[in-house]
C-alpha cells in the first residue's frame, strides 16, 4: 500500500463526538454476504464504546437500475452483531435527517436511508456529499467493497468534513498484499468471471501483469471469444462492450500471462436447453454460460498444486448458481489444495461459490488495489484535513 491514510483507532475518541461513518454494507434482505457487515462491527463498536454519537451511512443496489431498497434488515442485524440498538431513519440528506443525527445521544448509532436512493451518489455529486455532511462533525470511512468508487458518501464527503480510515477499511487492504504484484518465485493462477466491466478493463489488463496464467470466463471470456472472431449468439457482453473490446484486444496482442481460451463451451438456447459445443459452433440463440478447461489448463493447475503457488478468483466463471459447474469444480478443487494460497475476491463471487478459504468483501475496489497499489478513497482520504480531538456539537 502507498502511504497510509490517518486510522480511526489512532483517533482521541471521546463521548459527544458527532461521527458521520461511511460503510459498505450493499447486502439485500438476505444478508448475503454478511461479512461485508461484520467485517465494520469493530470499528463501529470502538465508536460506540466512546460515546461517540454515530450516523451511519451505507448503500444498497444502485439508482440505475431502481435497485436501491431500505436498510432496515441491515439496522436489524448489526444490532444482533453490536448488542445494543441500532435506529434507522429512511431520509439521509434531508433537514429531517440532519435533525435526527442532532438528536443523537452518546454511544447511539443510527444508520439513515440508501445513499444509493440519490442519482448524485454515484456521480460523486458534492452538492449531494454536502448534504451528508451535515449528519457530523467528522467522518470514517470503511466498506472496502466501494473503495475504488469516488462516490458521494465516501469519497466527496472529504470535502466537507475531516476525516479517517476505518480500520476495517486498511485491513482488508493489507490482506491482499500476498497477491499483487509479481511474484517470479511462485507459479499463480487468476480466474476472472462474472458480468461487471471493470473485471475486464482492470482485473485482465491489470493481472496479465502480476500471473502466470489467466482464466477468463463469464463476460470477459464472452468478450474475449468476440474479439477472436468466435460466434458467441445471445451471449452476454455487459454495458461497455467496445471498451472491453478494445482491452481485451490489447491483451491478445500484447499480453504476457498465458492466457486460457477454451475449444469447448457450455451454452444455454432460447428454450433453455444446455449443450456442449465447439467454440466456434455456438448458435445465434444460444448464450455462453460455462466452459470446459484444456487438457493443458489441468496440466498447469497440477503444476500450481506441485509447486504450492497462489491463485485468484474475481468473479464467478459460469452461470454457477443455474447449475452449471463444468469449469469452477476442477478450479476450486485445486485452488483448495493445502500448498496453494488462494483468494475469492467480491461479494457475489463469495456468496455463489462453495468457498471456505480467504475472501474478500471487495470485488471491483480488490481489482484496482492489485493492480494500481490504491483506490479512489485511499486517495480522497490521504487529501483529507486532520480531523480536530474533539468533533463534538
Amino acid at each position: 500500500m502507498r502511504a497510509e491514510p490517518p486510522l480511526l483507532s489512532r483517533q482521541d475518541l471521546r463521548p459527544g463526538q458527532r461521527w458521520v461513518y461511511s460503510a459498505g454494507f450493499n447486502v439485500g434482505p438476505d444478508l448475503r454476504p454478511a461479512g461485508r457487515i461484520d467485517c465494520e462491527v469493530p470499528d463501529l463498536r470502538r465508536l460506540c464504546d466512546a460515546g461517540a454519537r454515530v450516523a451511519l451511512l451505507s448503500h444498497q443496489g444502485s439508482h440505475r437500475d431502481g435497485t436501491a431498497l431500505g436498510l432496515g434488515h441491515v439496522a436489524s442485524h448489526l444490532a444482533r452483531a453490536l448488542g445494543r440498538p441500532v435506529g434507522y431513519h429512511p431520509a439521509n440528506a434531508t433537514d429531517d435527517a440532519v435533525a435526527r443525527a442532532d438528536e443523537l445521544r452518546d454511544g447511539e448509532i443510527v444508520l439513515f436511508g440508501n445513499t444509493r436512493e440519490h442519482a448524485g451518489e454515484e456521480r460523486g455529486d458534492p452538492a449531494l456529499a454536502r448534504r451528508f455532511a451535515r449528519l457530523g462533525a467528522a467522518v470514517a470511512v470503511g466498506g472496502f467493497a466501494k473503495a475504488h468508487r469516488a462516490h458521494a458518501s465516501n469519497a466527496a464527503i472529504l470535502d466537507f468534513l475531516p476525516g479517517c480510515a476505518a480500520d476495517n477499511l486498511v485491513t482488508e487492504a493489507r490482506a491482499l498484499d500476498p497477491w499483487a504484484g509479481r511474484d517470479p518465485g511462485r507459479y499463480s493462477v487468476a480466474v476472472l468471471g462474472g458480468v461487471k466491466p471493470e473485471k475486464t478493463l482492470v482485473g485482465l489488463t491489470g493481472l496479465d501483469r502480476a500471473y502466470d496464467l489467466l482464466i477468463p470466463g463469464g463476460v470477459v471470456l464472452n468478450t474475449l471469444l468476440r474479439a477472436l472472431g468466435h460466434p458467441i449468439g445471445r451471449s452476454a457482453l455487459g454495458p461497455e462492450p467496445e471498451r472491453c473490446a478494445d482491452a481485451a484486444r490489447s491483451v491478445l496482442a500484447d499480453g504476457r500471462a498465458e492466457l486460457h481460451v477454451p475449444d469447448r463451451v457450455i451454452v444455454r438456447r432460447g428454450d433453455g436447453r444446455p449443450a456442449t459445443v465447439d467454440v466456434d459452433g455456438v448458435p445465434d440463440d444460444a448464450a455462453v454460460v460455462d466452459f470446459e478447461l484444456a487438457p493443458w489448463a489441468h496440466e498447469r493447475l497440477a503444476r500450481l498444486r506441485a509447486l504450492g503457488g497462489r491463485a485468484l478468483v474475481a468473479g464467478t466463471p459460469s452461470r454457477y448458481t443455474d447449475g452449471f459447474t463444468t469449469a469452477v469444480t476442477p478450479l476450486l478443487a485445486a485452488f483448495a489444495d493445502p500448498g496453494v494460497d488462494a483468494l475469492l475476491l467480491g461479494g457475489d463471487t463469495v456468496a455463489e461459490l462453495p468457498w471456505a478459504g480467504p475472501s474478500s468483501t471487495g470485488g471491483g475496489s480488490a481489482l484496482h488495489y492489485l493492480a494500481d497499489g490504491t483506490c479512489a478513497v485511499f486517495d480522497a482520504l490521504r487529501r483529507t484535513r486532520t480531523i480536530e480531538r474533539t468533533p463534538t456539537p
